[in-house]
């Protein structure tokens, strides 16, 4: 019998968590997209939230607009001021966020615990978040998944 690995040997010609990291994987742009999903709209309030260099703030900003995860839209005039909305695109990327943020939670954070708790709306407790199939609502884990080949496998 063939290792899945053998199976998949070819997986990484054109593979999606690689396409994904090349748009998202720099560190600035992941900080850029969570500054997003907790109400940042403005370039002044991403500079200063994030203590980013202004043209790294500025490059990586028209990437994500350019890649459809965020759209820079008008808010004033006279002079010209624009924010950043996320968009369907850019807010899918919440759970890829979410994930990273509960390991750092759990691996990384100092004595006092984590430095940021997300509260459920829906019943008002501390979310403790996981990964689950949509099908049958249990947990996705590495050991409870098997890779197979998709529709644009090679």
């Amino acid at each position: 019998m063939t290792s899945p690995n053998m199976d998949l040997s070819h997986r990484f010609e054109g593979e999606s968590v690689g396409r994904a990291l090349a748009l998202v994987g720099e560190r600035w742009s992941l900080l850029i997209l969570r500054e997003t999903f907790f109400g940042v709209r403005r370039y002044s309030e991403f500079a200063r939230n994030l203590s980013i260099p202004r043209p790294t703030l500025s490059a990586r900003l028209t990437t994500l607009v350019d890649a459809g995860l965020l759209d820079r839209v008008l808010y004033a005039t006279d002079p010209d001021r624009h924010e950043y909305r996320l968009t369907d695109a850019g807010r899918e990327l919440f759970p890829a966020i979410v994930v990273l943020m509960r390991w750092g939670d759990r691996y990384l954070a100092g004595p006092d615990g984590p430095p940021i708790l997300l509260r459920h709306n829906e019943c008002g407790e501390i979310a403790d978040p996981y990964l689950a199939c949509r099908s049958c609502g249990g947990e996705i884990s590495a050991d409870k998944v098997t890779p197979e080949p998709g529709p644009a496998f090679r």
